[in-house]
């Protein structure tokens, strides 16, 4: 009478097709959550450009401070002095000073990368910059006064 049950082989082929498997799946879901994160960079730079407006048609002319005097009144969503603890990931905004300027989020990406900005009479470019997959290069979107997001570094491409 012959006991059911597997082979080691057989146990072996089963790791290997998971493995595989695996090795397949996992690149394409750390796209996925990298995907994730940039519509959040979207969606906040299209809050900063609706509050740029609004600040431009009290005041004719667009601010590089996003929070407090003088600014356009706007910050991340739960906001609580920038770094881990924050719920958003990218750091937003223009260059100068935490929390006025711009807002670090949990990536913690420097603010030196916010080096593309301006806000003047004639128009604004906001920056959010994030490194959303871990590789030491971050991803750089700016929106402008027209309402155009442009790529300007892809951090999503390998």
């Amino acid at each position: 009478m012959k006991k059911g049950g597997f082979s080691l082989i057989e146990l072996m082929i089963v790791v290997a097709i998971i493995a595989f498997l695996t090795m397949i799946a996992v690149p394409n879901f750390m796209r996925f959550l990298a995907k994730a994160k940039r519509a959040e960079a979207y969606m906040n730079l299209h809050t900063i450009y609706a509050a740029q407006k609004v600040h431009f048609a009290e005041h004719g002319t667009y601010s590089p401070i996003l929070n407090g005097e003088g600014g356009i009144g706007w910050k991340p969503e739960g906001y609580k002095g920038g770094g881990k603890n924050e719920k958003f990931y990218y750091t937003y905004g223009f260059q100068g000073n935490e929390g006025k300027n711009y807002f670090t989020g949990k990536l913690e990406t420097p603010a030196s990368h916010l080096s593309r900005t301006k806000a003047d009479k004639t128009g604004f470019i906001a920056v959010a910059a994030g490194d959303i997959d871990g590789d030491g290069k971050p991803d750089i979107i700016t929106i402008d006064q027209d309402n155009t997001i442009t790529i300007v570094e892809d951090d999503l491409v390998d």
